[in-house]
């Protein structure tokens, strides 16, 4: 029994040494409860590539531990993942909460290089809420400015699923479906998660920001390909890239849902997987 528990404890040290997992580093200062980050690097990692990842959950929930099998996929690739938190609706506007990512993403310009990434080489992703964000900042180049980077450290984006690249879009689709089935209004919806004033809804709406000659990366904008919404929002934002000249796949996911799709980013099986593999290829070869 003494020999059975060694074994598993050196191969727990193991794991964590390949891993090399640091948790709840703090990114702002002071920093709050959720201004941290996670970085998971492959062992020996030097200079390498990284990812970094915002979590959903509809601005107002969720949390930078839910990346399932995303952080050894892209370990096994050579790649450094980095997974956030930021501050969530009640506690923060939307602006706030979307300058906490900016921050997030400075000090990974800062200090990732001591987990062994490539400040220079960043892909951003995130799902659903965290889809919205990850555009935002890749498209509106105030925010990264703000924290003293530009957008030549990005390599490309990868938006899961989001509803809201274009926000006065959806709100305007989503309360006519209520009114023509006659439906209560939302209480909670996004035109007030966005702050209720329609020049806030443009603002927050990366199609508002796409324009040649920014330096706007590459986008993958993977969705449910049987969601209307979030289709419909996939080829917005995608027609908008293109016609800016900034390269852009949409990548319609069929058999799967909202959190499916996320989740199963990784598995060998997964078409969204082999689409996001593709990718990151490609974007590594440029």
């Amino acid at each position: 029994m003494k020999n059975i528990a060694l074994f598993l404890s050196l191969a727990l040290v193991s794991t964590a040494t390949a891993q090399n997992i640091k948790r709840d580093l703090p990114y702002a200062e002071p920093a709050g409860p959720r201004q941290t980050l996670d970085v998971y690097s492959p062992a020996g990692a030097k200079n390498l590539p990284v990812v970094f990842w915002i979590h959903g959950g509809g601005w107002a929930q969720g949390d930078k531990t839910d990346v399932k099998l995303k952080p050894q996929w892209f370990m096994d690739r050579g790649i450094v993942f980095v997974s956030i938190n930021y501050r969530l609706i009640p506690e923060a506007d939307m602006g706030t909460l979307t300058r906490d990512v900016a921050k997030a993403f400075g000090w990974v310009n800062k200090h990732i290089a001591e987990y062994g990434g490539d400040p220079k080489s960043v892909l951003v992703g995130g799902h659903s809420a965290g889809a919205q964000l990850a555009a935002l900042i890749c498209t509106d180049d105030r925010y990264l400015k703000a924290e003293g980077v530009s957008f030549d450290t990005l390599i490309g984006c990868v938006p899961v699923d989001g509803d809201t690249y274009d926000v006065p879009a959806i709100i305007e689709t989503a309360e006519t479906r209520l009114r023509v089935h006659h439906l209560p209004p939302r209480v909670n919806g996004h035109r007030e998660k966005f702050g209720n004033a329609p020049e806030n809804h443009k603002d927050f709406s990366a199609v508002t920001h796409v324009a040649k000659g920014k330096g706007i990366p590459p986008f993958l904008i993977l969705h449910v390909a049987a969601h209307p919404d979030t289709t419909a929002q996939a080829q917005r934002l995608g027609n908008v890239l293109k016609e800016a000249g900034v390269p852009a796949k949409i990548f319609g996911a069929k058999d799967t849902w909202h959190v499916k799709l996320n989740d199963d980013l990784g598995l060998p099986a997964d078409p969204a997987t082999k689409a996001l593999s593709e990718f990151v290829s490609g974007i590594l070869r440029r």
